[in-house]
């Protein structure tokens, strides 16, 4: 192990207390993200525009003056344009790496230390280790398993609510102790959602979401791979994976098994949100004959996701999210192959792992993983290649029901307000004919009497709608209308602000072979189609969109796991750990060591273990996520495991790991305390749920995990306690 340094006369410089503040203000704005309005004066924005449009960068600029920049009291263009800058967990930590960087606060040794890694802490060996073991557990959630597992763990559950709750409790734990708690939350949210949303007496899905959420963070503390903490844990500490596995299984099943009870009789004791017997609605027969339809390719629902997004509220929409969750789709091949990679790579890490720290020299982790990763995503590519005639085909008939739907809906819209108008100047001419005022002159195009609202000499609705709005002699002053009215089909796709997926799929029909290949990427993109008024051109950000709904149709699975993948969590973790690396080489870290030295001097192991858990869930909710936490903590402890070599007074076996331990508990377990970005899961969390129209607010957020978070780690802490004095020793510890 490199040496720490434990000198803490470095305090007292002004570099030293800045790097503190900057710090401690960056994990307040990770805890709370805001924006930073910059104004931009306009002739600059519109010179970058402007080049950007001449590079075909941009498609052309048709208003160089939209609405919401011109002056809401006199409608005057305003002299500047309002950027909103975001300042979050991905863009503040950054930034502070580079204030400090500037002020010569850290120099090349943290950026080194930070990126590179010390102290047996390796951060790219942690990231990519992390992302390549994601892209695994990842593509088995888009091969339907886990949603299709939920769907049989609901129906043996039938419709007795606490039965139902525990099989779900049970399957979420099972199934996130080996693949973690990111497909857990990917999955089991959205299914929760819309199981809770289906039920005619569940009043709020508060127990569920919440509970999944819990349990899947308290599954993710038994294996390294499961969590990326865990990970930094185990790399700082040097503990083999087996070893890390064996210490805290007991003490994570202890807990699992004691709040279970604690949440169904105490927490959400309310039939309202669980209830003895829940009343599921019930899929219509011509719903259960249709052939479940892969969620991955775009547009596969057709008519049904747009009809979903119009009945929210009422009981036709609950009617169709019932399909979401009572027929579900299964990839069987591409599930079984990816369970059979992710144990392969899970038994080959426990092994080489266990090999290599026997030797004395670690491998790198991500030598594992990472060819997995890429025989998976082989498997993912050459799966999407073999079915892209009928995954096009499905796209294809899914974008044709939408846009003939909205077509529908648009006729009917317009023949509605046609209709409208037409009775109004009827009683106008009424009117006028009674006080001897001629009628006004009646409209060219006759409107037809029958109920669909078209003109004989029309075929389409849409044009007999226009008829009735636009007399003839109005064409020349209603072009942009008529235009409008003729380009509906594909604009419509693209200006709709409730897609799912934009822009939608280009429009034309599926063929074979290299032409197929060729028409996907030479048509034009919605915009390009539904834009009339000038000539088409391609530019980047048109090749760039119709290069992604082509890899949607063509590769589902791939497109849709890659576009899963945390990548927002390289920049951060790095950028914690470079700012960390500052703290440790201006003195502060030393700083804390000692405090905690004290601490335990006082306490003994019993303080050591319950104040590490203490002290471990309160930063994960103000030091930049568990993760930062994890980070900042094991370079304290490092730090104290320094001291006392220095003074010679080695930590009993029982004290080091039982605060390594109690530290890997408040980590894992901190996710589910008192604020969203506590962990990066609870901010995904948050925003599927929010996608499914569930808002679950800070203090809410909060107060519903208070309880949970206290039993949790109460149980979880006496556990270890228990573990630590009956297999550990008083004896100075070993490596293991």
């Amino acid at each position: 192990m490199d040496e720490t340094s434990t000198d803490t006369s470095e305090i007292r410089t002004w570099r030293s207390i800045v790097t503190l503040i900057v710090f401690i203000i960056t994990n307040i704005v990770v805890l709370f993200p805001f924006h930073i309005r910059i104004r931009v004066p306009r002739p600059l924005s519109n010179a970058v525009l402007d080049t950007l449009s001449d590079w075909r960068v941009i498609p052309q600029r048709q208003d160089r003056f939209q609405r919401r920049d011109t002056d809401d009291q006199n409608g005057k263009a305003k002299l500047q344009v309002l950027l909103n800058f975001p300042l979050n967990f991905v863009t503040a930590p950054l930034i502070a790496d580079l204030f400090l960087l500037a002020i010569l606060a850290i120099g090349r040794t943290e950026v080194h230390d930070g990126t590179i890694g010390a102290n047996n802490i390796l951060p790219y060996n942690i990231m990519i280790f992390f992302l390549t073991l994601a892209y695994i557990a990842i593509s088995i959630d888009a091969s339907g398993l886990i949603r299709w597992l939920a769907f049989h763990v609901l129906r043996k559950g039938g419709g007795v609510g606490h039965l139902l709750f525990f099989y779900l409790y049970a399957f979420f734990f099972t199934l996130g102790s080996f693949v973690g708690n990111d497909p857990i939350i990917l999955s089991g949210t959205a299914f929760l959602a819309y199981m809770t949303r289906v039920s005619s007496n569940i009043m709020h899905p508060r127990a569920w979401i919440h509970t999944q959420f819990a349990v899947a963070n308290i599954a993710s503390a038994i294996l390294v791979s499961s969590n990326p903490t865990n990970l930094v844990l185990a790399g700082a500490f040097r503990i083999k994976y087996i070893n890390y596995t064996a210490n805290m299984i007991v003490p994570v099943i202890v807990t699992a098994i004691v709040l279970f009870p604690f949440l169904l009789y105490i927490v959400f004791a309310d039939k309202s949100l669980i209830p003895f017997q829940i009343e599921m609605h019930k899929l219509t027969p011509e719903e259960q004959a249709k052939a479940p339809v892969n969620p991955n390719i775009p547009d596969s629902r057709g008519v049904a996701e747009e009809k979903e997004k119009q009945h929210e509220n009422d009981e036709q929409g609950k009617v169709l999210s019932l399909g979401e969750i009572m027929n579900p789709f299964l990839d069987k091949k591409g599930a079984a192959f990816g369970a059979f990679i992710m144990s392969a790579t899970l038994i080959t890490l426990l092994v080489i792992n266990a090999s290599d720290q026997s030797n004395g020299k670690d491998k790198p982790v991500f030598f594992v993983t990472l060819p997995a990763a890429f025989i998976m995503f082989c498997w993912d590519l050459g799966s999407g290649w073999l079915y892209r005639k009928e995954t096009r085909e499905i796209a294809r008939k899914g974008r044709e029901e939408k846009k003939q739907f909205r077509a529908k809906q648009e006729q009917a819209r317009l023949a509605d307000l046609g209709n409208g108008r037409s009775s109004e100047s009827q009683r106008r001419s009424q009117g006028g004919a009674d006080d001897g005022i001629p009628p006004p002159p009646a409209p060219t195009h006759p409107v037809s009497e029958s109920g669909d609202g078209q003109t004989p000499e029309s075929p389409a609705g849409l044009e007999s709608s226009a008829a009735i709005l636009v007399p003839e002699d109005d064409h020349p002053q209603n072009g942009r209308l008529t235009t409008a009215i003729s380009t509906l089909n594909g604009k419509q796709e693209l200006d709709r602000p409730g897609s799912s997926y934009r822009p939608q799929g280009v429009l034309g029909t599926a063929s074979s072979g290299e032409d197929e290949e060729k028409r996907a990427f030479s048509e034009p993109t919605p915009d390009e189609v539904s834009c009339q008024q000038g000539p088409e051109r391609r530019t980047i950000v048109s090749l760039v969109k119709g290069a992604y709904i082509w890899s949607q149709e063509t590769f589902p699975t791939v497109t849709a796991v890659l576009s899963l993948l945390p990548y927002a969590l390289l920049p951060f973790a790095i950028s914690m750990f470079i700012l960390v690396q500052g703290l440790v080489s201006r003195g502060w870290v030393p700083v804390f060591a000692y405090g905690w030295d004290h601490w335990v001097s006082k306490t003994g192991t019993i303080g050591a273990i319950s104040g590490m858990g203490f002290i471990s869930v309160i930063l994960c909710n103000f030091s930049g996520t568990n993760i930062g936490t994890t980070i900042l903590i094991c370079r304290v402890i490092q730090a104290w495991q320094q001291i006392h070599r220095d003074n010679g007074r080695p930590i009993t076996d029982r004290t080091y790991w039982g605060t390594i331990y109690a530290m890997a508990l408040g980590v894992n377990y901190g996710a589910f305390s008192a604020a969203f970005s506590a962990s990066l899961a609870g901010l995904l969390w948050r925003d599927i749920l929010s996608r499914k129209h569930i808002h679950v607010r800070r203090l809410e957020f909060a107060r519903v995990n208070l309880p949970i978070i206290a039993i949790a780690m109460t149980v979880g802490c006496a556990t270890l306690t228990i573990q630590i004095y009956v297999v550990r020793h008083n004896k100075p510890y070993d490596s293991q």
